[in-house]
């Protein structure tokens, strides 16, 4: 028993990216069978409830994961003294957007069709916005978990992207562009993505060890 709660707990980022495939994979399944999912039909019934001022809201926050926030915030970021970080900030925003594309063309899920309050191209599956900010957000609050001194700045600041990122996945199910299947395997595969990308670049150009 010692052995193996000794195991899990080396091991523990592997079993989240494996949890976080397999029930990719689940939801996966229901879209290739065309299937709508319970909880997805839950969602859109819950968010027929709109009103004018939650519509401007979710606007709002719906653009925090728009490309043109996140390359602002991008190009931002080389205002940083360590350059590095910078780069490392870009190659994760574009080898994300890349990635999500791939998976988009390759299920080719349609969006929800009868619901949506503002107009997008292209799939659904994964969620686009949830997927990128995730990654985005999910590696800045690495850095300021990493970095940052100021222990109240650092936990205020976590806070804040952290409810960024989940209020910017329940954005594009009350606008009706995506269903929860999409926004929730969205956040599970950038989870996964971004585990492993923490990894790689503590390894091979911060040579540092993920583990403090």
């Amino acid at each position: 028993m010692k052995n193996i709660i000794e195991f899990l707990k080396k091991n523990y980022l592997l079993f989240i990216i494996i949890i976080c495939l397999v029930i990719t994979g689940f939801i996966l399944e229901s879209v290739y069978e065309k299937e709508i999912l319970e909880f997805d039909k839950l969602a859109f019934s819950l968010f027929k409830i709109r009103t004018p001022l939650l519509t401007k809201i979710f606007l709002i926050i719906t653009n925090l994961g728009s490309p043109y926030v996140l390359i602002l915030l991008t190009l931002l970021s080389f205002l940083l003294k360590n350059k590095k970080l910078s780069f490392i900030i870009t190659a994760n925003l574009g080898l994300i957007t890349i990635i999500n594309q791939v998976l988009k063309f390759i299920v080719k899920r349609p969006r929800p069709s009868d619901l949506f309050l503002i107009v997008e191209t292209g799939y659904s599956f994964p969620s686009g916005h949830s997927m990128v900010s995730l990654s985005f957000y999910g590696l800045l609050i690495y850095f300021i978990y990493k970095y940052f001194k100021n222990k109240k700045l650092k936990i205020f600041l976590i806070t804040l992207l952290s409810l960024i990122i989940v209020l910017i996945g329940v954005s594009r199910v009350y606008l009706g562009v995506h269903f929860v299947s999409d926004v929730i395997s969205g956040f599970l595969l950038s989870l996964s993505y971004l585990i492993i990308f923490i990894k790689v670049i503590n390894k091979f150009i911060l040579k540092e060890s993920y583990e403090k």
